[in-house]
Protein backbone atom coordinates (compact mmCIF):
# COMPACT_ATOMS: atom_id res chain seq x y z
CA UNK A 1 0.00 0.00 0.00
CA UNK A 2 1.47 3.41 -0.87
CA UNK A 3 2.67 5.29 2.16
CA UNK A 4 0.49 8.42 1.78
CA UNK A 5 -2.35 5.85 2.19
CA UNK A 6 -0.86 4.75 5.54
CA UNK A 7 -0.24 7.85 6.91
CA UNK A 8 -4.33 8.40 5.79
CA UNK A 9 -5.26 5.53 8.14
CA UNK A 10 -3.16 6.63 11.11
CA UNK A 11 -4.81 9.67 11.33
CA UNK A 12 -8.07 8.06 11.87
CA UNK A 13 -9.55 9.60 15.02
CA UNK A 14 -9.98 8.09 18.56
CA UNK A 15 -12.49 6.09 17.01
CA UNK A 16 -11.38 4.81 14.02
CA UNK A 17 -13.19 7.20 11.61
CA UNK A 18 -12.09 10.00 9.60
CA UNK A 19 -14.45 12.09 11.44
CA UNK A 20 -15.49 13.01 15.03
CA UNK A 21 -19.03 11.48 15.16
CA UNK A 22 -19.98 8.18 14.07
CA UNK A 23 -22.87 8.46 11.47
CA UNK A 24 -24.10 4.75 10.47
CA UNK A 25 -25.19 4.90 14.85
CA UNK A 26 -27.27 8.22 13.92
CA UNK A 27 -28.94 7.31 10.26
CA UNK A 28 -30.18 4.37 12.31
CA UNK A 29 -32.15 5.93 15.01
CA UNK A 30 -33.10 8.23 12.66
CA UNK A 31 -34.54 5.02 10.06
CA UNK A 32 -35.88 3.48 13.28
CA UNK A 33 -37.78 6.40 14.71
CA UNK A 34 -39.48 7.27 11.19
CA UNK A 35 -39.76 3.69 10.47
CA UNK A 36 -41.83 3.55 13.87
CA UNK A 37 -44.12 6.42 13.50
CA UNK A 38 -44.76 5.26 10.20
CA UNK A 39 -46.48 2.15 11.40
CA UNK A 40 -47.45 3.88 14.61
CA UNK A 41 -49.73 6.64 12.68
CA UNK A 42 -51.18 3.85 10.72
CA UNK A 43 -52.78 1.85 13.60
CA UNK A 44 -53.80 5.14 14.78
CA UNK A 45 -55.78 5.75 11.48
CA UNK A 46 -56.97 2.36 11.32
CA UNK A 47 -58.36 2.87 15.15
CA UNK A 48 -59.75 6.26 14.60
CA UNK A 49 -63.41 5.14 14.93
CA UNK A 50 -62.36 4.02 18.38
CA UNK A 51 -60.03 7.32 18.81
CA UNK A 52 -62.31 9.79 17.94
CA UNK A 53 -63.95 10.12 20.87
CA UNK A 54 -60.78 11.14 23.04
CA UNK A 55 -59.70 13.80 20.30
CA UNK A 56 -63.45 14.98 20.53
CA UNK A 57 -62.88 15.20 24.27
CA UNK A 58 -59.15 16.84 23.74
CA UNK A 59 -60.73 19.46 21.59
CA UNK A 60 -58.10 17.81 18.88
CA UNK A 61 -59.37 18.08 15.57
CA UNK A 62 -58.36 15.33 13.76
CA UNK A 63 -58.75 13.56 10.31
CA UNK A 64 -58.58 9.70 9.82
CA UNK A 65 -56.81 10.79 6.86
CA UNK A 66 -53.89 12.63 8.09
CA UNK A 67 -53.00 9.86 10.13
CA UNK A 68 -52.57 7.74 6.94
CA UNK A 69 -50.44 10.97 5.55
CA UNK A 70 -48.49 10.87 8.15
CA UNK A 71 -47.74 7.07 7.88
CA UNK A 72 -47.28 7.42 4.34
CA UNK A 73 -44.81 10.19 4.17
CA UNK A 74 -42.44 8.53 7.32
CA UNK A 75 -42.23 5.23 5.82
CA UNK A 76 -41.14 7.17 2.33
CA UNK A 77 -38.78 9.04 4.42
CA UNK A 78 -37.28 6.00 6.22
CA UNK A 79 -37.15 4.25 2.77
CA UNK A 80 -35.03 7.13 1.52
CA UNK A 81 -32.61 7.62 4.66
CA UNK A 82 -31.75 3.41 4.69
CA UNK A 83 -30.09 3.66 1.84
CA UNK A 84 -27.52 6.04 3.53
CA UNK A 85 -27.81 3.91 6.53
CA UNK A 86 -26.46 0.94 5.17
CA UNK A 87 -24.37 3.05 2.97
CA UNK A 88 -22.65 4.44 6.33
CA UNK A 89 -22.72 0.84 8.11
CA UNK A 90 -20.88 -0.60 5.11
CA UNK A 91 -18.40 2.37 5.14
CA UNK A 92 -17.41 2.23 8.89
CA UNK A 93 -17.55 -1.57 8.82
CA UNK A 94 -14.76 -1.45 6.76
CA UNK A 95 -12.54 0.72 9.16
CA UNK A 96 -13.32 -1.62 12.40
CA UNK A 97 -11.38 -2.75 14.31
CA UNK A 98 -12.28 -4.98 16.96
CA UNK A 99 -11.61 -6.89 20.05
CA UNK A 100 -10.79 -9.90 19.01
CA UNK A 101 -10.52 -11.84 22.03
CA UNK A 102 -13.82 -10.99 23.09
CA UNK A 103 -17.37 -13.36 22.62
CA UNK A 104 -21.03 -11.33 22.71
CA UNK A 105 -23.88 -11.53 25.10
CA UNK A 106 -24.92 -14.21 22.32
CA UNK A 107 -21.58 -15.98 22.35
CA UNK A 108 -20.22 -14.61 18.90
CA UNK A 109 -17.36 -13.42 18.33
CA UNK A 110 -16.50 -9.89 16.06
CA UNK A 111 -16.30 -11.03 12.96
CA UNK A 112 -19.45 -13.18 12.96
CA UNK A 113 -21.49 -10.44 14.49
CA UNK A 114 -20.63 -7.78 12.12
CA UNK A 115 -21.43 -10.54 9.62
CA UNK A 116 -24.89 -10.84 10.60
CA UNK A 117 -24.85 -7.11 11.16
CA UNK A 118 -24.34 -6.42 7.88
CA UNK A 119 -26.79 -9.11 5.83
CA UNK A 120 -29.13 -8.42 8.48
CA UNK A 121 -28.41 -4.32 7.80
CA UNK A 122 -29.71 -5.53 3.41
CA UNK A 123 -31.89 -7.62 4.63
CA UNK A 124 -33.88 -4.70 6.71
CA UNK A 125 -33.51 -3.08 3.74
CA UNK A 126 -34.72 -4.82 1.16
CA UNK A 127 -38.38 -5.78 3.55
CA UNK A 128 -38.11 -1.81 3.86
CA UNK A 129 -38.07 -0.76 0.10
CA UNK A 130 -40.65 -3.88 -0.01
CA UNK A 131 -42.96 -2.04 2.79
CA UNK A 132 -42.58 1.04 1.03
CA UNK A 133 -43.80 -0.29 -2.00
CA UNK A 134 -46.50 -2.06 -0.17
CA UNK A 135 -47.83 1.34 1.04
CA UNK A 136 -47.46 2.87 -2.12
CA UNK A 137 -49.71 0.47 -4.34
CA UNK A 138 -52.17 0.31 -0.88
CA UNK A 139 -52.37 4.51 -1.00
CA UNK A 140 -52.47 4.63 -4.82
CA UNK A 141 -54.21 2.20 -6.37
CA UNK A 142 -55.76 -0.64 -4.21
CA UNK A 143 -57.75 1.52 -1.23
CA UNK A 144 -57.22 4.78 -2.33
CA UNK A 145 -60.85 5.27 -2.07
CA UNK A 146 -61.46 3.66 0.96
CA UNK A 147 -61.39 5.49 4.72
CA UNK A 148 -59.19 3.13 5.74
CA UNK A 149 -55.97 3.03 3.69
CA UNK A 150 -53.63 -0.34 4.97
CA UNK A 151 -54.67 -3.71 5.44
CA UNK A 152 -53.73 -5.08 8.84
CA UNK A 153 -51.80 -7.81 6.92
CA UNK A 154 -49.73 -4.33 6.44
CA UNK A 155 -49.50 -3.40 10.00
CA UNK A 156 -48.91 -7.19 10.98
CA UNK A 157 -46.40 -7.04 8.78
CA UNK A 158 -44.53 -3.73 10.13
CA UNK A 159 -44.66 -5.36 13.61
CA UNK A 160 -42.83 -8.52 12.32
CA UNK A 161 -40.32 -6.37 11.04
CA UNK A 162 -39.89 -3.88 14.11
CA UNK A 163 -39.14 -7.20 16.16
CA UNK A 164 -36.52 -7.87 13.62
CA UNK A 165 -34.79 -4.41 13.98
CA UNK A 166 -34.94 -5.44 17.79
CA UNK A 167 -32.73 -8.24 16.94
CA UNK A 168 -30.55 -6.32 14.31
CA UNK A 169 -30.27 -3.50 16.61
CA UNK A 170 -28.62 -5.43 19.50
CA UNK A 171 -25.65 -6.96 17.24
CA UNK A 172 -25.38 -3.46 16.34
CA UNK A 173 -25.25 -2.16 20.00
CA UNK A 174 -22.73 -5.24 20.77
CA UNK A 175 -20.37 -4.46 18.01
CA UNK A 176 -20.31 -0.67 19.45
CA UNK A 177 -20.35 -1.75 23.76
CA UNK A 178 -18.92 -4.97 23.45
CA UNK A 179 -16.23 -5.38 20.47
CA UNK A 180 -15.24 -1.60 20.99
CA UNK A 181 -16.19 -0.75 17.24
CA UNK A 182 -15.61 2.95 16.41
CA UNK A 183 -16.84 3.96 20.32
CA UNK A 184 -14.38 6.81 20.76
CA UNK A 185 -14.39 6.68 24.59
CA UNK A 186 -13.64 2.84 24.88
CA UNK A 187 -11.03 3.37 21.85
CA UNK A 188 -8.60 5.79 24.05
CA UNK A 189 -8.87 3.52 26.85
CA UNK A 190 -7.45 0.92 25.21
CA UNK A 191 -4.73 3.09 23.91
CA UNK A 192 -4.26 4.22 27.74
CA UNK A 193 -5.53 7.55 27.25
CA UNK A 194 -8.30 9.30 30.14
CA UNK A 195 -11.40 9.88 28.09
CA UNK A 196 -12.04 12.52 30.41
CA UNK A 197 -9.08 14.86 29.43
CA UNK A 198 -8.94 13.83 26.02
CA UNK A 199 -12.73 14.31 24.96
CA UNK A 200 -12.68 18.08 27.00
Amino acid sequence: MDAELMNQLQSLGANGLPYAIPIHPNLVHLTLGLFILAIAFDFIGVLFPFEKHVFKFFAIPAARANFFDVGWYNMLASAIITVFTVAAGFYEIMLANPYTNVKSAWGMEAMETMLWHGVGGVFLFSLMIGMTIWRAFQRFSWRKDRTRQVQWSYLMAGMAILFIMFVHGTLGAQLAAEFGIHNTADQLLRMGENPNIVLR
